[in-house]
């Protein structure tokens, strides 16, 4: 598919800084944006780049040095340790210095693997990301984490990244099927529960605009996860979760829109909110199109057990929950209450 570029670019495109000292870096949003692409190739001062993506090779614009293009896959059945190898052998036979550049494109698999596969060789390479899905865009790319799962969860291998650019050019969103796109409305709708209220009445670039900005100011305040950068995993406990147990049948932010609705009754059941804020959970997250019931199939038993292997929690069961003082991680919340809340969620088939 040929792309193109709107008239109106100028006034929709926006620029966010993520502040953090030497890795600092700029999120650009908007039509057109990948067009920027040799000119910070040229910043970086690399003599070649390995170019991996997803996507058909003129969705990346010539990056104006020699380059080696690499086919990738979105999907989690490829994000995985022998994908990361494979990437760093093929920097290797390229000749891929340290000083030269990896450029993904792709859905937020791809910039998760081959961001960790940048940081991995000679024990990191600067990567540029094109995040070419809503939900890459508003969340995936931003913020340094890499990683890739394990059979035995997500992301249980990565390391902290940071991209010196990230292009997030909205004519890729004309070209995703509507339920991909919907997908991506996951990360947005919980991200009125961790500070951006609720934003659907603003233009989509708006809205990915203003993710953006409160995942940075997220990330420049705590960059490795030792504190404030919990919120940004609302909704993920049971999000990752129903992704395992359904065997990514669920897409992430679908399973996420769900983990979003879940938290919101579960801080209802512990006291913590009321019941018209409960409410606005399930209101925003349908207001986007997506599902608010559980998958049939996975047994409480069986999520909880998932849930036990999060990373936030240091022992027992542990979520983000929405509160009296805004969002904040509560560790040890009682088993009996999970499993309740997790019973009284309706169903359906997906």
């Amino acid at each position: 598919m040929t792309l193109t570029t709107t008239s109106s670019a100028a006034t929709e495109r926006r620029s966010v800084p993520v502040n953090l000292g030497d890795r600092s870096y700029t999120v650009h949003i908007g039509p057109g944006v990948r067009h920027l692409l040799p000119g910070i190739v040229a910043e970086t001062g690399a003599d070649r780049v390995v170019i991996v993506s997803a996507r058909p090779d003129d969705w990346v614009p010539d990056p104006g040095v020699p380059s080696l293009r690499v086919r990738a896959r979105d999907g989690e059945v490829d994000k995985n340790l022998v994908t990361v190898e494979e990437l760093c052998r093929a920097f290797a036979g390229f000749g891929l210095t340290r000083h030269d550049a990896v450029i993904s494109c792709g859905g937020g698999t791809t910039t998760d693997t081959v961001g960790l596969a940048a940081s991995l060789f000679h024990r990191g390479v600067p990567v540029i990301h094109l995040p070419t899905s809503l939900l890459a865009q508003v969340d995936a790319s931003i913020g340094g984490k890499t990683a890739v799962n394990l059979p035995e969860g997500k992301n249980l291998v990565g390391a902290y990244w940071q991209p010196k650019a990230v292009l997030c050019d909205t004519d890729f969103l004309a070209t995703l099927p509507e339920r991909e796109l919907t997908n991506g409305y996951g990360e947005l709708a919980r991200a009125a529960f961790i500070g951006a209220g609720d934003i659907r009445h603003l233009p989509l670039h708006e809205q990915i605009a203003t993710s953006v900005a409160l995942k940075a100011s997220v990330v420049m305040s705590d960059e490795r996860d030792s504190g404030p950068r919990h919120l940004l995993n609302y909704g993920h406990t049971l999000g990752h979760a129903l992704e395992i147990a359904t065997d990514f049948a669920l897409k992430h932010g679908e399973a996420v829109a769900i983990g979003t609705v879940f938290a919101g009754r579960l801080a209802g059941a512990l006291g913590r909110i009321d019941a018209g804020r409960v409410a606005t959970h399930h209101e925003i997250v349908a207001g986007y199109g997506l599902p608010t019931e559980l998958p049939l199939g996975p047994s409480p038993d069986e999520l909880i057990a998932l849930m036990r292997l999060d990373k936030k929690a240091a022992h027992g069961l542990a979520f983000v929950l929405d509160g009296p003082d805004g969002a904040e991680l509560i560790q040890d919340v009682p088993e009996e209450v999970v499993r309740h809340t997790l019973e009284a969620m309706p169903r359906r088939r997906f």
